[in-house]
């Protein structure tokens, strides 16, 4: 027990969390664009509804069954999709039930009728004195949006902060992505590769990675969307990499102070000290009365 309280101090002494989450908020940022170049065709990890920035993503995907024959022929029919902003509206309670009354006065604010509004509504909850509705807003077009590339198309957290709301992260994560890809110049990308570079010496993870190719590759794919994505230049080995977080996190939020090997030991022994101990208490207190009897 004492050399794990001694090596847990001796890691946060060495690893601050500070500079544990600044390496995390680092990793998540690049995540992205860090994955093997197979799993770029994965629609699961790259769609429309991961999209988080710019505005007026996030979307919301409706559904529709096309059929090419009369008599809606489920033989011959395919599914298309449609997008629509997540639009927010924020408003006192008081106020949201006129508008469930059929306000004009509120449905004019809007600019909706009462039939579209119905239709247009996704939810609601109560904050306080207040009212929050998330209803569908204007249709949007992902794919032909020229400021949304295949490494935005991702929302994965490659290590969460520990007590930070997740969707706080993913959010600002991805404004700092976008920024690194339209906002800013290529420098920008490209020290941030080589802070990633330092980051996988520091943590002993093998790794191929020269910054400035990788981000000459960055800035290709941006621009090259319809070119299969095989050529990245972003070898490192991605499970010892995970493998170190996933411990890393364990040893400073769960930290297992006894070994599984000897908790047994342990118990058994901390259980029989007791039994002893209660044993000589009751021979003690039985002579004690015993002797204050005579």
């Amino acid at each position: 027990m004492s050399y794990s309280f001694g090596f847990n101090a001796k890691l946060r002494t060495e690893l601050p969390e500070k500079d544990l989450n600044k390496d995390k908020t680092l990793l998540n940022v690049l995540h992205p664009f860090l994955y093997n170049y197979t799993s770029y065709s994965s629609e699961k990890l790259f769609n429309p509804k991961n999209i988080l920035y710019p505005k007026p993503y996030p979307v919301i995907e409706l559904r529709d069954t096309v059929y090419y024959e009369p008599g809606n022929n489920k033989d011959y029919s395919s599914t298309q999709s449609r997008y629509y902003s997540i639009d927010t509206l924020t408003m006192l309670s008081s106020d949201h039930e006129k508008l469930s009354n059929k306000s004009r006065s509120v449905l004019d604010i809007l600019g909706l009728d009462a039939e579209t509004l119905g239709k247009r509504f996704i939810s609601k909850k109560e904050i306080g004195d207040s009212t929050v509705i998330l209803f569908q807003g204007i249709q949007v077009y992902p794919e032909y949006d020229e400021k949304i590339c295949i490494f935005l198309g991702n929302k994965i957290l490659f290590s969460p902060l520990h007590e930070v709301p997740e969707r706080q992260q993913l959010y600002q994560n991805a404004v700092k992505r976008y920024n690194l890809l339209y906002k800013y110049s290529q420098d920008s990308l490209l020290s941030s590769f080589q802070k990633l570079d330092v980051l996988l010496k520091k943590y002993n993870i093998e790794t191929q990675i020269v910054p400035k190719d990788l981000t000459k590759d960055i800035f290709y794919y941006r621009d090259h969307k319809l070119e299969p994505l095989n050529g990245i230049r972003n070898t490192y080995e991605r499970n010892d990499l995970k493998d170190k977080f996933a411990t890393l996190d364990r040893l400073f939020y769960k930290p297992n102070y006894l070994h599984p090997s000897i908790t047994e030991i342990f118990i058994i022994a901390v259980t029989g000290v007791w039994l002893i101990l209660f044993l000589l208490y009751l021979i003690w207190n039985f002579r004690n009365r015993k002797l204050s009897f005579n």
